[in-house]
């Protein structure tokens, strides 16, 4: 008889930091950012509101889409599955690490537009005290 198991995981939260692209030493692409997920909860007559933060990896191509699009405070919905990583310190000391990796990640807000039209970039060179 087959074993039943499931490690999926969705969170619903703000972006704690821009994410970060790194490339492995075979070129794949890796993101990596934080969420802060908060629930509010009553102790006693007052509402209590408590922070859990989710170290989030992305692979891949998504990861080079959406990185530049990934800023901190922005709202985001992540599905995937979590994983704990350890590794043995340069002290001797085991390390873990627990993280969610994302196999979807949306925006829940549009993200901000950048001005990359040759008027704003001429105004952004004219300031610069060289050329």
């Amino acid at each position: 008889m087959a074993k039943l198991s499931l490690n999926r995981t969705e969170i619903i939260g703000n972006l704690g930091k821009d994410c970060e692209l790194r490339y492995t030493a075979g070129g794949t692409p890796r993101g990596e950012f934080t969420v802060a997920a908060s629930r509010s909860f009553k102790k006693g007559n007052e509402w209590q509101e408590e922070t859990e933060w989710f170290n989030v990896v992305l692979w891949g191509d998504e990861a080079e889409r959406l990185s530049e699009s990934l800023l901190k405070g922005q709202p985001v919905y992540v599905e995937g599955r979590m994983q704990t990583r350890n590794w043995d310190g340069n002290d001797g000391v085991k390390h873990y690490r627990t993280e969610l990796v994302a196999n979807v990640v949306h925006l829940m807000v549009k993200p901000p537009k950048r001005d990359t039209s040759p008027a704003q970039s001429q105004e952004e060179t004219d300031d610069l005290p060289f050329e």
